[in-house]
């Protein structure tokens, strides 16, 4: 199995990352299927259903030994990829263990529960990814609390902020779905083997203790009744994968905004050769949020799939099934190269202060427009005091002069005897951006922990 378009050569190292491609190689699906055939083999000899030298024999067999390409064009032939396997495993067996491979099992179960094998590590490769960025935005965040830059709404200046509650808001959303992470491990991380109907009917009354044998040997959990026409933990997968690029597209389309050249508060972390362009010698493109975008922009339609294969009919599909087997890799290959370029910029942006205080310098002091009618507000009314500020705003885009200077001859706002010399001071702004920091990093520290508890106990 590969990533189909993702797996080129031209194209696959610019959105997936070396370790996904390898996860979900055809050596590592081939080495899957014989661990979850040796594992059944051994659960069904615990209660001598198979000879106790049939596992051990399996797991003696490597996946350079099989032939993939040949195993590829007859699965061609075969529609599904499990039935060459199963004899060429079968060739490789004595008779007298030959006898008992594969018993009561059927080509969905070793696929989907082969499948979740891979599921597993690629997980494992994303809780590494994610804590590595949740800890770089952290600190990040953390630096820069007390940075004032521009607080934008419809594109536009709104209020004065702190970078750092910027970043904050790209931690916070990022955790918030590595949060769900242990969760979706419990539910998603199961065996399946249930023959050719989900009854093991077959396997007799000895059916569920073999299946509880297999799920042990695997390290993974049951579900009540078979699963092989019941996708939703497939669908669910995908949407978390759906999710977690797009809180990653989150940050980097503030970031795109950020390093264009009219704003120029941020770069992306300089690497030799990187961002260039074919034509322009002075570009500096940034590469990485091209990256997230692009993966956030194609991954939905993988998703979509996965959740059409959902509508599976009676106990086996024709056709829905067998999408995921291109669909999840992809997803999973879109992300991998997502979180890449994601850690990339939580451990190496570029920040450029002073560019950011010289925006919130660049409007004459309309960023202070919000503060200034709330001191206006009690004397004039809340209405009045927000007309009578708008209408200053227009002269200020008019002739370039400040808001201050503006309002400050207005007579309305001289017969108020309102001082706003306060409502044009930066810090408290910054200062009520910068409180809510704290509460995000103890967030994503107690994420952080949760996971790595995961991950111990595993």
């Amino acid at each position: 199995m590969t990533f189909s378009p993702l797996d080129s050569e031209l194209f696959g190292p610019l959105f997936v990352t070396d370790a996904m491609r390898a996860c979900f190689s055809d050596n590592a699906w081939i080495g899957s299927m014989l661990a979850v055939e040796a594992a059944l083999a051994r659960s069904q000899s615990w209660i001598r259903l198979a000879p106790e030298a049939l596992a051990p024999a399996i797991e003696a067999i490597r996946p350079e030994d099989l032939d993939i390409a040949s195993l590829g064009v007859r699965a061609g032939i075969a529609g599904v990829p499990t039935i060459p396997f199963v004899q060429a495993v079968q060739n490789r067996l004595p008779a007298d263990l030959e006898r008992s491979f594969h018993k009561g099992a059927t080509t969905q179960d070793i696929i989907d529960t082969a499948l979740i094998l891979r599921v597993r590590d690629a997980l494992d490769l994303i809780a590494c990814d994610l804590d590595a960025i949740i800890l770089g935005l952290s600190e990040m965040a953390d630096t820069h609390r007390r940075t004032p830059c521009v607080g934008r709404s419809y594109g536009q200046h709104a209020a004065p902020i702190s970078f750092g509650y910027k970043v904050a808001v790209w931690l916070t959303g990022i955790a918030d779905v590595a949060e769900r992470l242990p969760d979706l491990r419990s539910r998603v991380l199961v065996v399946s083997l249930g023959g050719p109907v989900g009854t093991l009917a077959s396997l007799g009354d000895d059916g569920p203790r073999v299946l509880d044998g297999m799920a042990q040997e695997l390290c993974l959990g049951v579900t009540p009744l078979c699963w092989h026409t019941n996708r939703g933990r497939i669908a669910e997968t995908g949407a978390w994968l759906v999710q977690l690029i797009g809180a990653l597209a989150k940050m980097a389309a503030d970031v795109v905004n950020l390093v264009s050249t009219e704003v120029s508060e941020v770069a992306e972390p300089p690497m030799p050769g990187r961002g260039g362009s074919s034509a322009m010698p002075h570009k500096r493109n940034p590469v990485g949020c091209t990256v997230i975008m692009a993966a956030h922009t194609s991954a939905k339609a993988h998703a979509s799939t996965l959740f059409e294969a959902m509508a599976a009919a009676h106990e086996r599909p024709a056709g829905l099934w067998h999408a995921e087997w291109t669909a999840l890799p992809s997803l999973f290959g879109l992300v991998s190269g997502a979180l890449r370029e994601a850690k990339l910029l939580a451990e190496g942006l570029v920040v450029y202060p002073d560019r950011m205080r010289a925006t919130i310098d660049l409007t004459r002091g309309l960023l202070f427009a919000d503060a200034a009618a709330g001191r206006l507000g009690p004397k004039l009314g809340r209405e009045a005091a927000h007309h009578l500020v708008a209408q200053a705003a227009e002269v200020v885009r008019r002739t370039g002069e400040t808001l201050a200077d503006v309002l400050a001859r207005d007579p309305a706002v001289q017969d108020a005897g309102v001082d706003l010399a306060d409502a044009f001071d930066l810090a408290p702004a910054v200062a009520a951006a910068a409180r809510w920091v704290d509460p995000a990093l103890q967030h994503a520290a107690a994420i952080r922990e949760r996971l790595e508890q995961r991950e111990e106990s595993v």
